[in-house]
């Protein structure tokens, strides 16, 4: 196999994506892109009525949700992104310019198309929802407690990891964090 040119990093929020995706992207020289910032840059772009999935978390709560809801509301985005995403990979592949794509929209069906000798995928797994909300209060202490968000979070989380095994991809748990980032690179080598 060829060394990379894209890499999708996905998972659920809080396990761990950002932590891995920076260090690799420096190793490799990639461009980092988070999803988030995609997802900010179509909003600003579009309409509710244009994009109703897009604009799913400026309209409701999920404390209003179940997580089977958040869930659906979370793969809705995925799906409505899925151009946008297809462009950016598309740009960098032309270009020859390798990309960390990292983000909680990155479905394991769009990357299961992509995945070939230039693309890697690889979803990140935590599925204990106590050590996400205890992610959550480190780096988001002005917060307070995350407890439903961290229910959620690992309910989307098991979801994507069976859906990646379903279609043939990689899942890794990111702890124990100090040899996370090897244990990454032994998967997209």
């Amino acid at each position: 196999m060829s060394e990379w040119q894209v890499l999708m990093l996905g998972g659920a929020s809080g396990s761990g994506k950002s932590a891995l995706s920076y260090p690799v992207a420096r190793a490799r020289g990639a461009a980092l892109v988070e999803v988030d910032d995609l997802v900010e840059a179509v909003q600003a772009m579009t309409t509710a009525e244009q994009q109703p999935a897009l604009h799913h978390w400026l309209r409701h709560s999920a404390a209003d949700l179940t997580a089977e809801q958040v869930r659906v509301a979370q793969v809705a985005i995925g799906h409505a992104l899925a151009p946008a995403l297809e462009a950016v990979i598309t740009n960098h592949l032309e270009t020859a310019m390798p990309l960390v794509l990292e983000g909680d929209y990155l479905l394991p069906e769009f990357c299961a198309k992509w995945v070939g000798d230039d693309v890697r995928a690889v979803f990140v797994h935590e599925p204990d929802a106590a050590w996400l909300e205890g992610n959550y209060a480190r780096r988001e202490p002005e917060s307070g407690a995350q407890r439903k968000r961290a229910r959620d979070s690992a309910h989307y989380g098991d979801w994507l990891a069976a859906e990646a095994l379903r279609h043939g991809l990689p899942v890794l748990t990111a702890r124990p964090w100090s040899d996370s980032v090897d244990r990454l690179s032994a998967l997209i080598a």
